[in-house]
């Protein structure tokens, strides 16, 4: 990914290559991103309320060009798994080149055109999803698509272009969360709220971070709560139907939907194997502890941390502070950072 990253944070300073006519070309982009294989899109205002805050002055333009790209059903549903990895990050690589291409476009139509992600996201992109009507959020907290569920990689153009703006759609996805909770019940970590709360002015399921990150680290990037969506497995309109004449979530209960298997971990101190409906993973306090602060601060923690157990020998202590000062050392050099906003 490193190669887009510098492309994609320099988009919006390249100028225009056709002559505006000014006429509305939304669709136009429409079918230009349908063309290159993106599953949706929608147009809508960039909220400037959603933008990170090192990312203010980096945005340019006033228009949300949203698109949403789908990732493998086959690798997604081994999750969590190196090939569910390859299917989220593979389609990462796919995107980044798709959206400098949509860019381009945009550019010949005679606009400019700024792309945001995949992975240098300028800002929380779900709500504007929403607004552009391509899904709602989730009780996992994802943007539930209507005909992927939550399996789509997200990206944003921004743009100077005259488009006509969509609008948020009901989907019914609230209210089927409400009922289904296969995701909420299905969660290791137990990361994932059963009743709605409000939270910084949106009514929503809110999720643990605390106890969904150590979850993600430890066990292939998880997204179990991804997989067991039934809107993800069959498709909102099979599901919909389903329990119109049921009153039933289909698949709910049943192995195909909710088995999942927890490969060994690194330690291989915590819970690994297949469970099934009903079968949650137990984690112990030390499982869901999570580094605070500054990367500085998280290692003279751990320092801190060993140095206080009464059984570290002296040579364990030498050991100890000698892999403290490399990773001081890593930090310093900038070798630790990974922010890709930062290419």
């Amino acid at each position: 990914m490193q190669p887009f990253y510098g492309l994609m944070n320099a988009s919006g300073d390249l100028e225009p290559t056709g002559t505006p006519t000014g006429e509305d070309v939304t669709e136009l982009i429409k079918a230009k991103a349908r063309e290159l294989g993106y599953l949706d899109v929608g147009m809508t205002a960039h909220d400037r309320r959603y933008v990170y805050e090192d990312r203010r002055q980096h945005i340019k333009y006033p228009h949300a060009v949203c698109l949403a790209l789908e990732q493998d059903f086959v690798e997604t549903q081994s999750a969590p798994s190196m090939d569910a990895e390859h299917g989220h990050y593979g389609t990462y690589e796919v995107q980044a080149p798709l959206g400098l291409e949509m860019a381009a476009y945009i550019r010949s139509l005679g606009y400019h055109a700024q792309v945001h992600g995949p992975s240098n996201h300028s800002a929380a992109t779900i709500p504007m999803f929403v607004q552009a009507g391509l899904g709602q959020l989730g009780a996992n907290g994802q943007l539930l698509t209507p005909h992927a569920g939550a399996r789509c990689r997200l990206q944003i153009i921004t743009t100077d272009a005259p488009v006509t703006y969509d609008g948020p759609v009901d989907y019914g996805f609230h209210a089927l969360c409400q009922v289904c909770q296969v995701c909420v019940d299905r969660c290791p970590g137990r990361a994932l709220g059963r009743e709605k709360i409000w939270w910084r002015g949106v009514e929503k399921n809110k999720l643990a971070y605390k106890r969904c990150r150590p979850v993600m680290v430890r066990y292939e990037g998880c997204a179990i709560c991804m997989k067991v969506c039934p809107v993800n497995r069959y498709g909102a309109k099979a599901v919909m139907e389903h329990y119109l004449a049921t009153g039933q979530v289909l698949g709910k209960g049943t192995h195909g939907l909710e088995g999942y298997t927890l490969h060994p971990e690194s330690t291989g101190k915590y819970a690994e194997g297949y469970f099934g409906p009903g079968q949650l993973p137990v984690f112990n306090s030390e499982f869901f502890e999570i580094p605070r602060g500054t990367r500085e601060q998280a290692a003279l923690d751990g320092l801190i941390k060993v140095l206080a157990t009464p059984e570290t020998t002296p040579e364990g202590e030498e050991a100890v502070l000698h892999a403290f000062r490399n990773r001081l050392k890593s930090i310093v050099k900038g070798e630790a950072v990974s922010d890709s906003t930062m290419f």
